[in-house]
């Protein structure tokens, strides 16, 4: 298979896996990624459907990028944009058949089901290197562009104010304070923690591989 069509095949295939683990991290309650809380808060608030809303705000975020530094802007960047929170939207739905009002331990399973799920799609994506997605964008051009400071200090600064956006507008949405927990909670924490090393051991043992095969 021609290298750049397997690239762009990794890339939709890891924007499809990543967001049916978003969905599944929704489901379970139990706290999402921070761009994610971010969302959801928002989603709260805002009377237009959660597809429509990712839009929007991936375009924004876009944007930013456009202007400030369009270096890691690629194909893979609109595939993000455009399909990324309708896949979600669409995957929560079909879920919503089959998990009816789960328990603590169904939502404990779906969650760590997605954690590692998000991470092979996440290796993926990155491995295929078609360009980041909108938020990813903004800590690389903060760091790498602004030179603002390390690249990990600028991504813990955009994750720390998409949860407390998140949670702003989640209880302005009137959300009660125990149920913050529901979009920033043990998920969040575990994501923050655990992403990377189980993103890397799948870019070693599957997605360089995958990519490299002849």
């Amino acid at each position: 298979m021609n290298l750049k069509v397997k690239r762009i095949l990794m890339s939709v295939g890891g924007v499809i896996i990543c967001a049916t683990s978003v969905a599944m991290s929704k489901i379970a309650a139990l706290g999402v990624d921070p761009f994610q809380s971010m969302l959801a808060g928002a989603d709260a608030l805002i009377p237009i459907s959660y597809g429509n809303l990712s839009l929007i705000l991936n375009i924004l975020l876009l944007s930013f990028s456009l202007i400030v530094d369009r270096t890691k802007i690629g194909i893979a960047t609109f595939i993000n944009l455009l399909f990324y929170g309708y896949i979600v939207e669409f995957v929560m739905w079909g879920l919503s058949f089959i998990i009816v009002d789960p328990n603590i331990f169904v939502r404990g399973v779906l969650l760590v089901a997605a954690l590692i799920i998000m991470c092979f799609g996440s290796a993926l994506y990155m491995t295929a290197d078609l360009g980041v997605s909108t938020y990813d964008a903004v800590a690389i051009a903060l760091a790498y562009k602004w030179k603002i400071a390390k690249f990990q200090y600028c991504r813990i600064s955009t994750d720390l104010v998409c949860v407390i956006l998140g949670i702003v507008f989640f209880l302005l949405a009137g959300g009660k304070l125990l149920d913050v927990p529901t979009i920033v909670g043990i998920g969040t924490v575990i994501t923050a923690f655990f992403m990377g090393p189980l993103i890397e051991f799948f870019n070693v043992k599957v997605a360089r591989p995958m990519l490299n095969k002849k």
